[in-house]
């Protein structure tokens, strides 16, 4: 059990049944009355965010959530298939549980699996990633100093937009968080 006193941000706690990551978090204390905690919980399965204000000192239990690093072997289009780099044991992961981090991750490359009383619970990929452009149309001639940007496909099936002066084969930094492009590599 856990109290307000020890909130930090990226704590999980099980609230209400629900595994709720702390986003942020205030202590007030008024000059009248009792001291309370605002907090910003993001639902660790579902991404909903939500606010919530407690009393000091009250308890919760904290949710022991365990990351490891596991290698992307490949995805049947149903599962996508991940293995422990020690023990060598393969593990298929529901595509609905991959989500969105699918559109970053290259077969062999490490990701992170998040794993709560022995089962999966979300997969999270690295800040930044390096990808091979697939499919771009030719920049347009004229001011390629303004920034210009179009827009390509990456070797997994993003689409980000890129500079004008990239072509099919580069490969380029893309950020996961936010799917912009971050430079040439």
């Amino acid at each position: 059990m856990i109290s307000t006193a020890d909130f930090r941000n990226g704590l999980v706690v099980n609230l209400d049944g629900e595994l709720m990551e702390i986003v942020e978090f205030q202590h007030v204390k008024p000059g009248k009355g009792g001291a309370f905690v605002r907090t910003k919980f993001k639902n660790f399965l579902t991404g909903r965010v939500l606010e919530k204000t407690f009393r000091s000192g009250e308890k919760f239990d904290e949710a022991r959530i365990e990351e490891q690093r596991w290698q992307f072997l490949y995805s049947d289009g149903a599962q996508f298939h991940f293995m422990d780099h020690e023990t060598y044991e393969q593990l298929p992961v529901n595509a609905d549980l991959v989500g969105d981090q699918a559109l970053w991750m290259k077969e062999n490359e490490d990701v992170s699996l998040m794993f709560h009383d022995g089962s999966v619970i979300a997969v999270k990929v690295p800040a930044h990633v390096v990808l091979t452009i697939t499919k771009s149309d030719p920049g347009v001639q004229g001011d390629r100093s303004s920034g210009a940007k179009k827009p390509a496909t990456l070797e997994t099936g993003a689409a980000i937009q890129v500079p004008l002066f990239l072509e099919e084969g580069d490969a380029v930094k893309v950020d996961t968080r936010t799917g912009e492009y971050v430079e040439r590599m």
